[in-house]
């Protein structure tokens, strides 16, 4: 059936239910029993490439009230950022109202607070160290203490710049990110890339991740909800339910990659973090041979460790299909280059975050699995919330606009990182091409808060301020105070690999030698930068030198250290195939936070973490 046909066959049936419900006032009873009739007998016969009319009539009424809800946000959006500093205002003192009557809000007095300039000059800038004996209050069961909700989950951080850290999360902080992100943003894409308008499925590659719970009972884990929490949203994915309570990872990402496999008209691949996708990519390559078997024998896995409960459920939607199993063969047979739309020849996007320390994640999509398929990166968010949205998808640099009702936003120059009590400007005072640490005032009990972004203005939406995010402040090297930055060491690192035959980069990690002691060998300081490399299997000692004299052409403060010997020469080493991935389950093994939420460390700070990349050293 073509896709016109398959349009027409689904519009029918929305349009004589929609006749029939406008016209119940004036219709006999009769002629709609009649009608209702003739609707259910069609529902019940149709069927889209082995989807019942049911399935591609929920998902689209979910979209279509998505969409709405995108064009009103999104005209609201446009409107906010006509007069910003009133905005911005209006978002601080309902914050500061609705949590004046807890113990935070009497210490500060937010009652009496009038405006933002009150508010600046009463409340401290803070850190994590100023609420961590107000959130163990609140995991304890105290009520009121920093904000007037219950929290929904106390939700653990990431911990790209050290420790996960626990914060308080809302169900309007949640409520907020919805509205003021994700309609906006599948408003965007739907504009932008009209073919996702079509009812095809999503590959959504999503862990379920497990928790634990305070004294008082409320869960502790990363702030993500699974895809199977809204019956509505399950419509939209190729991967059944049942998938997501799978809590091993391994396993699970097999069963999305399945029954991904199984649908040709796969329209979308969507993950919070671009490294998701990547990583699921190099594990296709990997288990491709198993996987066309199960396609071809309609099986799961007997090498899956699944409950008796979900195997049943899974086995049920399986069904032998030796004709698509043979088409899968034979595109994996051909090779890796552009496989996904071999794979999906109606892939239309990859809806994932790409920027910051994902960069490198979404260059090797583009260039090997993922040739031709256009990326959109949706957010700029954290788990203290929304902060900005991505109105200009086609933009090979990621842009974001500030979203003015999420937090209130404050901004730091970057020359006066340092200071303890800098002063800041607000979103109508900053400079295009300057950069800036944010700070935030969000709805969840964080006030003037540096969350450790630094970011640059790079132009004005109306009054509001387009940003691309930097690096963090945790992620600079800096063993004599040069300040290397995380986005400036990447620059560099990419044109050394340009200098080395063959080599392309698949992850990196950096180590001052400082926290490897004795292992460091050199009596200076200096940087240990642990490489991941396809292509080559050693490097002489003069492409080594390459990434020292890169980073020294890019920051001359770098290289005049390294004139005066004050920083020693860089130590380059080459690790094993899929030491990163090794790394990445190491790290969540230390921490709360989950693979939907993790982000791979540039600067290492623990020395467990350093010895294991040196234990994977093969040159």
């Amino acid at each position: 059936m073509t896709q016109k046909r398959q349009l027409l066959w689904i519009i029918l049936p929305c349009v004589i239910a929609f006749l029939a419900v406008t016209n119940i006032a004036c219709a006999p009873v009769g002629s709609l029993v009649l009608l209702a009739l003739c609707c259910m007998a069609l529902l019940w016969k149709l069927k889209i490439e082995n989807r019942s009319i049911w399935s591609v009539l929920s998902q689209y009424a979910a979209v279509r009230v998505v969409c709405w809800l995108g064009k009103r946000q999104r005209i609201r959006l446009e409107s906010d950022t006509l007069d910003i500093h009133r905005v911005q205002e209006e978002t601080l003192l309902m914050r500061l109202r609705k949590h004046a009557d807890t113990v935070y809000g009497k210490q500060f007095d937010f009652s009496s607070i009038k405006d933002t300039e009150m508010f600046r000059q009463r409340h401290p800038l803070t850190d994590y160290d100023h609420y961590g004996e107000f959130v163990k209050r609140v995991a304890r069961g105290e009520q009121k203490v920093l904000i007037s909700d219950i929290p929904v989950i106390l939700a653990m951080t990431s911990g790209t710049s050290g420790s996960s850290r626990m914060l308080l999360s809302t169900r309007e902080t949640n409520t907020e990110f919805f509205m003021q992100g994700v309609t906006v943003c599948l408003d965007v894409m739907r504009r932008t890339f009209p073919a996702t308008n079509s009812l095809q499925k999503t590959l959504k590659l999503f862990y379920s991740p497990t928790f634990c719970q305070s004294e008082a009972g409320i869960p502790i884990g990363p702030n993500s909800s699974t895809p199977a929490s809204s019956k509505h949203m399950l419509h939209m994915y190729s991967t059944p339910a049942p998938v997501y309570q799978v809590l091993n990872e391994r396993d699970a990402l097999y069963l999305h990659l399945l029954f991904g496999l199984k649908d040709r008209n796969l329209g979308m691949l969507e993950s919070n973090f671009c490294s998701t996708v990547f990583y699921a990519f190099r594990a296709l390559q990997e288990c491709w041979k198993d996987l066309v078997l199960d396609v071809e024998l309609g099986r799961i896995s007997s090498s899956l460790n699944l409950t008796t409960k979900i195997r049943s459920a899974l086995e049920k939607l399986m069904k032998p299909d030796p004709k698509r199993a043979a088409e899968l063969k034979a595109q994996f047979k051909d090779g890796f280059g552009g496989i996904a739309l071999r794979l999906w020849p109606h892939l239309h996007l990859v809806l994932t975050v790409d920027s910051g320390s994902n960069q490198i994640y979404g260059e090797m999509l583009r260039q090997h699995y993922c040739k031709e398929v256009p990326f959109y990166s949706p957010f700029y968010a954290a788990t203290e919330g929304l902060i900005g949205v991505n109105l200009w998808p086609l933009q090979e640099s990621r842009q974001y606009l500030l979203c003015p009702r999420s937090m209130f936003c404050e901004f730091i120059p970057e020359e006066d990182l340092d200071s303890e009590q800098p002063n800041t400007l607000l979103m109508e005072q900053l400079q295009e091409g300057q950069r800036y640490e944010l700070l935030v005032t969000n709805a969840s009990g964080l006030f003037r808060y540096r969350i450790g972004d630094v970011v640059k203005v790079v132009g004005f939406h109306n009054q509001c301020p387009k940003v691309e995010f930097q690096y963090r402040r945790g992620q600079m090297l800096s063993v004599r105070g040069e300040k290397v930055s995380e986005s400036m060491f990447l620059g560099a690192l990419q044109k050394a690999v340009t200098q080395w035959p063959g080599a392309q980069l698949i992850d990196y990690s950096c180590v001052e030698s400082g926290i490897l002691g004795d292992a460091s060998g050199v009596a200076q300081p200096h940087y240990h930068v642990f490489v991941e490399l396809k292509g080559v299997r050693n490097l002489s000692e003069q492409q080594r030198d390459k990434l020292d004299h890169c980073l020294q052409d890019d920051s001359p403060i770098y290289r005049s250290f390294r004139i005066k010997g004050s920083i020693g020469s860089m130590r380059v080493q080459l690790v094993s195939d899929g030491t990163f991935k090794e790394l990445k389950d190491h790290m969540m093994a230390f921490s709360k936070t989950s693979s939907n939420t993790f982000k791979m460390q540039r600067v290492i700070r623990k020395k467990e973490f350093a010895d294991f990349l040196l234990r994977k050293t093969v040159s």
